[in-house]
């Protein structure tokens, strides 16, 4: 078991993070860039690594990658990587703004390969933070455990890993190994026999279990696949240029000085931008496949909207669900093996900042205009990435505002920094 001390420790090494560090690094304080960790519990960086399929694209501009945004010339954009790949002059030709997922994935891992002071700890995991008190009971640091026993003593941290996955409770007496969410879909669906003729069903109506379902046609050809809508259909991301305008990153100021129940409507009446529906490139595609079936004959699967599931339980070795209809209103039992959900993520802070907040006596866990927890006149600081939708707006777990957000919360380090009575001797 080892010890370190740090200046600013960063969980996580996704794009958040990965943003934050370029800004870092492009700060002009190479002292804190070199007293700055960035922890990665797997062995190396992939962007959203169990949905990596070979046709997946981005639905961001790459023009809104970790920097350019915040600094158009920085040695970080998203062209430097390409220029440097040797694919410049290819990409420019595609005439697309949306790359591939596994290329933007690529360009994270060159980012985090070309830090030159910040540094990044892969296979570790924190498990415990705790606060380290001052004189007046306020942090004036953080002890942060990881899974194999070493230490990391830090004064600042950033907390962007994401949120925890959601299983709705009506699949919570389900055998695990029954079940599997999309933020592990390639990992899971890797280790069961492509051969096997089982009934998979997916959860969901969204992109994530759009994709799960479109990729199971390849991942287990001899499997029939039955998609569960509740809503009346698969439908498009709202993707008016008008609507967009509130993903700019101009708007967190005006979204975040909106009154709570205006926040609350404007994020309801934006839940199409970004959740419930897909990119319409991909709908199309998903149609033309299923047309396609329809075409040669072939009934392997099957989109299934208006329904609910009521049940759940496990039968004589397979899943029986309780499927109800909302347009007859009747219930119908529907026997499958195995079920894919595209459920989202839960809209609870995530454990760790839950159980962080805990261990201080926080009861709102709520963060300042710059990403800050309020801790009162601690010495210490945590920022919270991608899990402020409620103050900051709706892109706040998008890659949109990265970098600007890591431009924020840059500024607010450094001017803790050189404020007397934050200062820690």
């Amino acid at each position: 078991m080892t010890d370190r001390e740090v200046g600013v420790l960063a969980i996580g090494a996704g794009p958040a993070n990965l943003a934050l560090a370029a800004a870092i690094e492009e700060s002009g304080s190479t002292e804190l860039a070199d007293n700055t960790l960035l922890l990665e519990q797997a062995p190396d960086i992939k962007w959203q690594r169990d949905l990596l399929m070979p046709w997946a694209r981005s639905q961001v501009s790459f023009l809104k990658d970790l920097v350019t945004l915040r600094n158009p010339r920085s040695r970080f954009t998203f062209l430097n990587f390409l220029h440097d790949q040797g694919r410049l002059d290819q990409f420019v030709n595609l005439g697309t703004f949306h790359p591939l997922r596994w290329e933007f994935s690529d360009y994270l891992q060159w980012v985090a390969h070309n830090l030159h002071h910040v540094t990044i700890q892969y296979d570790s995991r924190a498990t415990t933070i705790t606060p380290e008190p001052d004189h007046d009971g306020t942090p004036k640091a953080w002890n942060v455990t990881l899974t194999n026993g070493d230490t990391i003593h830090a004064r600042d941290l950033v907390i962007g890993g994401g949120r925890d996955p959601h299983i709705p409770p009506v699949f919570a007496n389900l055998p695990p190994e029954r079940l599997i969410h999309s933020s592990h879909y390639r990992t899971r669906i890797n280790t069961i026999n492509r051969d096997q003729p089982l009934h998979a069903v997916v959860v969901g109506g969204a992109q994530s279990a759009a994709e799960m379902f479109y990729a199971l046609h390849d991942n287990l050809p001899n499997s029939h696949i039955t998609m569960l809508v509740r809503s009346i259909g698969l439908q498009n991301y709202q993707t008016s240029k008008f609507v967009n305008e509130l993903f700019f990153p101009s708007f967190v100021d005006e979204f975040h000085d909106s009154p709570p129940d205006m926040r609350a409507q404007i994020l309801d009446e934006m839940r199409l931008t970004n959740y419930a529906g897909l990119a319409p490139p991909f709908l199309d595609e998903l149609y033309m496949m299923l047309y396609q079936n329809r075409l040669t004959g072939t009934t392997r699967s099957e989109v299934i909207p208006m329904t609910e599931i009521t049940d759940a339980r496990e039968e004589n070795n397979r899943i029986t669900l309780e499927l109800h209809d909302r347009k007859t209103g009747k219930t119908a039992p529907l026997t499958c093996d195995l079920i894919l959900l595209g459920t989202g993520y839960d809209t609870r802070m995530p454990t760790i900042i839950r159980n962080l907040a805990t261990h201080t006596g926080t009861t709102d866990i709520t963060v300042n205009r710059n990403y800050r927890l309020d801790l009162g006149p601690a010495k210490a600081a945590v920022y919270l990435q991608g899990v402020n939708e409620a103050t900051h707006g709706i892109a706040d777990s998008l890659i949109s505002v990265l970098a600007q957000r890591s431009n924020d919360i840059l500024t607010d380090l450094l001017t803790r920094r050189t404020t007397p009575e934050q200062r820690i001797s």
